[in-house]
């Protein structure tokens, strides 16, 4: 599994929240990827022009993968109490990192914005 397909649930699961609409087939995502089902504490974190425009912690690994990105993603960008909701115009100018807490150490992999300055 590569981290494109990690990176690209933590922003579907945000588009979900922005567009209302459940988009992440779950089912197929597990069944194409058997380790999205392994318990895995993660941390997403958004930036905006090189600042942090929100983060989500896992303080201790107990959702699958896929729910942990899922839910970590949807708590940086809506929840974080140090900033309001993220916009669309915001999200589409941010880039995701999503680090994975492993038995091996910390794993981080971090995208491009969807559109750039």
């Amino acid at each position: 599994m590569s981290q494109s397909v990690l990176l690209g649930i933590a922003r579907e699961s945000i588009q979900e929240v922005l567009q209302a609409q459940e988009s992440i087939n779950r089912e197929e995502l597990l069944k194409s990827y058997p380790l999205l089902c392994e318990i895995v504490a993660t941390q997403v974190t958004l930036y905006l022009n090189g600042k942090s425009r929100g983060t989500s912690l896992s303080e201790l690994p107990e959702h699958s993968l896929l729910e942990d990105v899922i839910l970590n993603a949807k708590r940086a960008a809506f929840q974080d109490s140090n900033f309001i909701p993220i916009s669309t115009s915001e999200y589409l100018h941010t880039s995701v990192e999503l680090i994975l807490f492993t038995a091996d150490g910390p794993i981080s992999h971090r995208d491009d914005p969807i559109l750039s300055e």
